[in-house]
Order: structure tokens, then sequence, then C-alpha cells
């Protein structure tokens, strides 16, 4: 997969769609990611204690995942763009073909 946790990514389809936000998981065997503020769902959570202390109880909101297909990934111009790679100095490095820029 082309996108990793930190990067900023632009959503492309969807309810969602022109929403920009940071990839805070990358879920590779089923090739989706989790966007901050994107695809938030309500749960219901019972009170549960754990190492941490007591955990909030009710209703939550929470990100769930998204496909890959559906976010491109966003240079450091801010503008979005496909991800290919090429070797840089004996590196692989991310690059972008439509903006001619290193993307790591």
């Amino acid at each position: 997969m082309k996108i990793k946790k930190g990067d900023t990514v632009l959503v492309i389809t969807g309810d969602y769609r022109g929403k920009r936000g940071e990839v805070l998981r990358v879920l590779r065997k089923s090739n989706k990611v989790v966007v901050k503020g994107v695809n938030i769902v309500k749960k219901h959570a019972k009170p549960r204690r754990s190492q941490r202390g007591v955990t909030q109880a009710g209703l939550i909101e929470v990100e769930m995942p998204i496909h890959a297909s559906n976010v491109k990934l966003i240079a450091p111009s801010g503008k979005p763009t496909r991800v290919n790679y090429r070797f840089e100095n004996g590196r692989k490095v991310r690059y972008s073909n439509k903006l001619k820029e290193v993307l790591d």
C-alpha cells in the first residue's frame, strides 16, 4: 500500500468527498485506511474497567475504515497526487509523477 500512517489524504468518493484528514491507521490485509474526521459512526459502549481506568460509556463517535482507493495522498505542495516508487541514492522513495517531487 502506498499510503502510510500520518499522511494527509483527500477523500475522492463517497459521502465525505472533498474532505482532508490525517491517516490514523492502515489496515493492509483489507486494503483500508482510517482517516481522522471521516466516516464517523456512533457506537453504543458499556462502561468497562481497564488498566487505564474506566472507559467512556454511552454513545461514542468512532472513525471507521474506508477503502484506500477512495483517497488520494496530499503532496507537500498541497495538491492531491497519485503515488509511485522510485530508487534514489540506493533507497526506495515515494514519488509523484504529476508533481515531479519526492513525497517522503
